[in-house]
C-alpha cells in the first residue's frame, strides 16, 4: 500500500516538475534577446494552438521585427492569434493594418476579409447601439469592392444581408416601442407613425413592411381617438388614408379585414366628433343666449326709477 502511494506521489511530483520546467523554459525564451528563437517558439506554440502564450511572444516580436522580411509572416500570424483568442476588436485592427501595409501580400485579401468579418462578429444584439453593425457593413462592402471576383465576396454579401436584417429588427422594434408607450403619452402614437415611415424609407425592402403598414393605421387611429375632438376629424382622415393604402398594397393580407375595420371605426370617429362639436356649439349658443337674457334681466332689475311727488 505504501509502495503504491509512494509511486503515485512520485508521479505527481514528476508531472509538477515537468509543468514547472515548461513554464520556466517559456519564461527564459520570453525574456531572451534571441529573436529568431523567440519567433520559432511563437510559431510552435501557435501550431500547437497554445494561442495565449503565442500571443505574448508575437506582441513582443511585432516591434522587434518591424522593417524586417519576416515581419509580414509574423504580423499575419499575430492577427490570426488575436482572432483565435476572440479578441475581435484588436484582431480587426491588426488585419486591416496588415492589408494596408502589405497590399500585394498573398495574405492581403484574407486579412481584408477577416478584418471586416471581425466587425461582423462584434456586431451587437438589435437592442443595443448598432455603430459596429454599420461599420461592419461598410467594411464588408469595401472588401467586395476590392475583390469582386473573390470566393469570399459571396460570404461578405451574405453577412451584409444578415447585418441589414439586424438593423431592420432594431428599426421595427424602436417604432413598435413608441406605439406600446402611447398609453402613457398620446404623442407617442404620432412618433410611432413617423418612426415606421422613416424605417421604410431607410429599408425599402424591409421584411416587416406589411406589419408596419398596419401598425401605422393603428398608431394613427389611436392618435386620433385620444386627441381633442377639434383635432379628430383631420387625424381620423389620415388613418383612413393609411387604411386605403394598406388595402391597395396588401390585397391578400391576413390583416386586411382588420385594416378595413379600423377605416370604418375612423369614419365613425369622424361622425362622433362632428356630432360632439355640433352639440357643443348648440350648448354654447344656448349658454350665450341664457347669459344675454340674464344680463338683460339684471339690467332691468337694477334700473333706478324716479319716485312720483
Amino acid at each position: 500500500m505504501f509502495k503504491v502511494k509512494h509511486v503515485l506521489l512520485l508521479s505527481f511530483t514528476i508531472i509538477a516538475l515537468t509543468i514547472a520546467g515548461c513554464k520556466s523554459q517559456f519564461e527564459k525564451i520570453r525574456l531572451s534577446n534571441d529573436v529568431a528563437k523567440k519567433y520559432q517558439e511563437a510559431m510552435r506554440l501557435y501550431n500547437k494552438k497554445n494561442y495565449a502564450k503565442a500571443l505574448i511572444l508575437f506582441e513582443d516580436l511585432s516591434q522587434k521585427y518591424r522593417g524586417r522580411a519576416e515581419a509580414e509572416e509574423l504580423n499575419y500570424h499575430y492577427a490570426l492569434t488575436l482572432y483565435k483568442l476572440k479578441d475581435y476588436t484588436t484582431a480587426r485592427y491588426q488585419f486591416k493594418s496588415f492589408a494596408d501595409t502589405y497590399p500585394t501580400s498573398k495574405y492581403a485579401e484574407e486579412c481584408r476579409y477577416m478584418g471586416a468579418y471581425c466587425y461582423y462578429l462584434d456586431s451587437p444584439a438589435p437592442s443595443l447601439d448598432q455603430e459596429n453593425t454599420y461599420k461592419a457593413i461598410d467594411a464588408l462592402q469595401l472588401f467586395i469592392n476590392f475583390y469582386p471576383k473573390s470566393e469570399r465576396a459571396a460570404d461578405a454579401a451574405k453577412y451584409i444581408g444578415l447585418l441589414r436584417a439586424k438593423l431592420e429588427d432594431k428599426a421595427y422594434n424602436n417604432a413598435r416601442l413608441y406605439y406600446d408607450l402611447g398609453g402613457y403619452d398620446v404623442s407617442n402614437y404620432k412618433a410611432a407613425v413617423i418612426a415606421l415611415k422613416n424605417a421604410q424609407i431607410d429599408f425599402p425592402d424591409i421584411k416587416y413592411a406589411e406589419e408596419m403598414d398596419f401598425l401605422i393605421i393603428k398608431s394613427q387611429f389611436a392618435y386620433a381617438k385620444n386627441s381633442l375632438e377639434t383635432r379628430q376629424e383631420d387625424r381620423y382622415n389620415e388613418a383612413i388614408t393609411y387604411a386605403d393604402e394598406f388595402v391597395e398594397a396588401h390585397p391578400q393580407s391576413k390583416l386586411l379585414e382588420d385594416a378595413k375595420a379600423l377605416k370604418k371605426d375612423s369614419e365613425q370617429g369622424i361622425e362622433n366628433a362632428k356630432h360632439f362639436l355640433a352639440e357643443l356649439a348648440k350648448n354654447q349658443e344656448k349658454y350665450r343666449a341664457l347669459m344675454a337674457k340674464d344680463a338683460r334681466s339684471d339690467s332691468t332689475t337694477t334700473t333706478i326709477k324716479t319716485p312720483i311727488k
